[in-house]
This record gives structure tokens, C-alpha cells and sequence, in this order.
């Protein structure tokens, strides 16, 4: 009885093995991968063309008008400006002693708005954190969440019918003995206001994430700290502020990113000329400049300027963010 052997083919007649790339991987089939989960998920990548189209057309697209900075815009001629200028604009807004006066109140209310209302919804959700009873958590949450739902206009008309001469905050005062404050006509409390209206608007907001962060933390750690004696504070500081620092740093590298972009709509609809010395900020400089009178291309080269900063501050904030806590956003 005879079995039969299948022999090997000769030398030089194998077919080729697949081409590879410089790192091993197999060129066609890595296409071909891609293409089955293209094919496999065409629903969900579907879902990315509007946003994809919206950053393009209403992010990217208009960066191209950054060129009429360095060129003569005049209105009803071409949209990419008339005649090469140079750096001619930035030197005027570099030596404009204005330009640098809006600047310095722009860094207050940006360092103040950061100061104050960025450790605000994490103090808010750790006291949230702390209610037992469910009703009253819900209701402290409705109340301080109803603010965000306003339009800045409501939130302006609030602030200052409150703050007014003859309004509920003077009338108070009164009863205390006090004379009636201006709070909208003098400049020395324009921060003040607007500061604290942010912090009624967008703190109950804001206390979303760090909510959702506290609920990731396994209970097990706070169980091993009670056993090792650790109290309500100490429980806090040693393993709920942990729990959500990654939250908390990419929240805060965010804010340092828009940290020159300080409100326009609500400042332009709170402040007044009586209150230009403290009020008076880039983008509403910017709008006075380059809407009101017409000067788009410097109003362009100041618009630059900013955005170069906003750049430069989020690039170091993750970077340092990175080297220190090992948390950042790229």
C-alpha cells in the first residue's frame, strides 16, 4: 500500500510574498482593512461630513481674509485687498496708546474671569457631590443651571435693571443707610459687575463635567480612606480632587486658550463711553474700529495679533500641563 507525497515545487516557481512597508505592515491589506470598515461604517463616518463642512467653511475658509492685514482693504473693491502694505497696520496698532490701553483691560477681565469663575463649578460640584437628599440636589442644580439658558441680552437687561440707580441692589443700600452706587456709569466697578454676572450665568453650567467626572471614581477608594481614618475633607483633597484632575486640567488649558477672547456681546451691551477706561476691551475696539469706522484691515492686523496670542498661551499651557501632571490635550 503506497501513499502519495506531495512534493514541493521547485525553486524560483513560489509566488511572491506581498509587498511590505518599512514597518512591516502589508500595504493591501491595510487598505483593504480600511475600506471594509469604511464599507462596514459608513452610517457613523457619515455623521462626520457636517461638522467637517462647518469647520471648513465657517473656520478655516475665512482665515484666508488674515491677508488684508498686510494689504489695503478698501469696501467694494477686492476682497483680498487693493495694494501690498506690509507690516504698515501692525505698527500702527504697536504704537497706538489706546490700542494698548484696550490690551491692559482685556488681560484684567481675562485674569479675573479665570480667577474667579473657572474654581467656582469645582467648588459647586463638590458640594453637589456632598447632598444625600435628591431633591434638594435637583433643585440647587435646575436653579443654577437656569442661567446659561438665557440670551446674553436677557443677562444684560437682568444686570443691569438690578444694578441701576433706582434699582432692588441701591434700594437695599438705602435700607443700610448707604447713598446709591452707579455701577454701570463708574468705571471702577465695570470689573466687578462683570465678573460676578459671569459667575451667576455660567457656574451651574460649568458643573456638568466635573459632576460627570465624580461619578467615574470607584467607591472602593473612598472606603479604603475611611478605613485608614481619613474625614470628609480629607477624602476630598486626597481622592475626589485626584478623581477629576484630568477634567480639570483640560477644562483649564481650554480657558487659558480663550483667555484674550473675553466676552464681546456682553461687555458691548454692559459698558458705555463713561466706562471706556476699564470696559473697553480688543473685540470691542476691534468692532468700533473696524465696523464702525471702516478700518478692516487695521481692525484685521489687531485680529491677527490676538489670535497669535491665544495660540502661543493654549501651546504653553498644554505643554507645561504635560511636563508637570502628565495631563494635556495633545
Amino acid at each position: 500500500m503506497s501513499t502519495s507525497t506531495t512534493s514541493a515545487p521547485p525553486p524560483g516557481t513560489q509566488d511572491p510574498p506581498p509587498p511590505k512597508s518599512p514597518g512591516g505592515t502589508k500595504y493591501p491589506s491595510a487598505r483593504r482593512s480600511w475600506r471594509r470598515a469604511l464599507r462596514r461604517d459608513w452610517q457613523l463616518y457619515s455623521l462626520v461630513v457636517l461638522p467637517l463642512l462647518f469647520f471648513l467653511v465657517f473656520r478655516y475658509l475665512p482665515m484666508i481674509g488674515n491677508v488684508i492685514a498686510f494689504r489695503r482693504f478698501e469696501p467694494g473693491g477686492s476682497i483680498l485687498g487693493e495694494q501690498w502694505v506690509g507690516l504698515r497696520y501692525v505698527r500702527m496698532f504697536l504704537t497706538d496708546p489706546t490700542f494698548w490701553q484696550v490690551f491692559r483691560n482685556t488681560l484684567w477681565l481675562g485674569l479675573l474671569t479665570l480667577v474667579f469663575c473657572f474654581p467656582i463649578p469645582i467648588v459647586l460640584a463638590l458640594l453637589l457631590n456632598e447632598v444625600r437628599r435628591t431633591a434638594l440636589k435637583r433643585f440647587v442644580q435646575s436653579v443654577s443651571y437656569l442661567p446659561h439658558f438665557l440670551s446674553i441680552v436677557i443677562v444684560a437687561g437682568i444686570t443691569m435693571q438690578m444694578l441701576a440707580t433706582d434699582g432692588p441692589v441701591n434700594h437695599v443700600l438705602g435700607w443700610l443707610g448707604h447713598d446709591p452706587i452707579r455701577f454701570i456709569q463708574e468705571p471702577e466697578w465695570f470689573r466687578t459687575v462683570y465678573v460676578g454676572s459671569e459667575i451667576w450665568q455660567t457656574a451651574g453650567w460649568g458643573t456638568i463635567l466635573y459632576l460627570a467626572a465624580l461619578t467615574t471614581i470607584d467607591d472602593d477608594l473612598y472606603e479604603a480612606a475611611r478605613i485608614d481614618g481619613a474625614n470628609r475633607w480629607q477624602q476630598i483633597w486626597h481622592v475626589t480632587l485626584p478623581g477629576i484632575r484630568p477634567t480639570m486640567i483640560t477644562l483649564l488649558i481650554l480657558n487659558i486658550g480663550t483667555f484674550m477672547a473675553v466676552g464681546f456681546e456682553k461687555i458691548l451691551l454692559l459698558y458705555n463711553p463713561l466706562t471706556y477706561p476699564t470696559a473697553d476691551v480688543v473685540s470691542t475696539y476691534l468692532y468700533r474700529a473696524g465696523v464702525e469706522s471702516n478700518s478692516f484691515s487695521y481692525a484685521a492686523a489687531i485680529g491677527l495679533f490676538e489670535a497669535v496670542i491665544g495660540l502661543v498661551l493654549i501651546t504653553s499651557a498644554n505643554q507645561l500641563s504635560r511636563r508637570t501632571v502628565g495631563t494635556s490635550l495633545w
